[in-house]
């Protein structure tokens, strides 16, 4: 079974507060993107358990440690199904707050629970999802929707971004996320994300923000300098998606101008 794990950016990042557990309260809206991996499932029977085989971006580390492995140790722990073969074709890139590696998880549980017929609820996919990452179940119904908690409790949204054009760009820059998150000082907005969201998107610059961009944008400028350039370029609103790194541009039209980014990963595309 072939499938297609798709990426999301997140609009709009408050930090609320700081929990007793040491986590924090967010609040922001997921929205699925074009930009995918690609996750092919086969039963096998050259193995008794599975074989992991990747390409593309560069996988490091022991794939037991692979969010997809995990999935599938997930799933057999409570259920049986033959052995797999996995193959991944990794084109998002790590570290960006596009959610790769999330969406890779919970595109595994979907397509064993289809491959298999084990005939899993989405409500239990999404609760064996949670259990994998915060973002996680996101993938699961793979619609835009406001997220509140620790990014884990979800509200339907009617949102679309059809027909504009979307432009990634993350420069060759790892951004810590706990690191992002200690430098962030929580505060409840005045005004909920959930109430901005709909507004007109050309009014998004003057109220829609992402809390970690002023702690990341001292630490790294050029992060900074790409979201400036967006802007220059005539992007609409422009972003850091979750703690980073990569910044999104959304447009009113196509972008066909011969700029460069350099050194960093770039992708464009009309949305959905």
């Amino acid at each position: 079974m072939l499938t297609y794990p798709n990426a999301k950016i997140n609009i709009g990042l408050n930090v609320v507060e700081r929990r007793p557990d040491g986590y924090h309260n967010i609040e922001t809206v997921f929205y699925p993107i074009g930009l995918s991996d690609i996750l092919e499932v086969e039963t096998t029977e050259t193995c008794s358990d599975y074989s992991f085989s990747s390409a593309g971006i560069t996988l490091d580390g022991d794939p037991e440690d692979n969010l997809i492995v995990k999935a599938y140790r997930l799933l057999r722990s409570e259920y049986q199904f033959p052995p797999v073969d996995i193959t991944l074709i990794k084109q998002i890139p790590f570290g960006a707050g596009l959610g790769g590696g999330s969406s890779d998880a919970a595109f595994m549980l979907k397509c064993i629970n289809e491959l298999f017929e084990l005939k899993i609820t989405t409500k239990k996919l999404e609760k064996l999802a949670s259990k994998l990452g915060a973002d996680c179940p996101v993938f699961i119904h793979n619609k835009p929707v406001f997220a509140a908690g620790t990014g884990n409790v979800f509200t339907p949204i009617e949102l679309s971004l059809k027909g504009y054009f979307l432009l990634l760009v993350k420069p060759d820059i790892h951004v810590s996320t706990p690191e992002a998150y200690s430098l962030v000082v929580p505060k409840k907005p005045e005004v909920s994300l959930l109430s901005l969201i709909n507004s007109p998107i050309n009014e998004w610059k003057k109220t829609i923000k992402n809390d970690f961009e002023k702690s990341v944008f001292v630490k790294h400028p050029e992060i900074a300098e790409i979201k400036n350039k967006l802007y220059d370029i005539g992007a609409m609103y422009a972003s850091m998606s979750g703690s980073g790194s990569v910044v999104y541009g959304i447009f009113e039209k196509a972008q066909t101008e011969n700029f460069s980014f350099d050194n960093c990963f770039v992708a464009g595309g009309i949305l959905d």
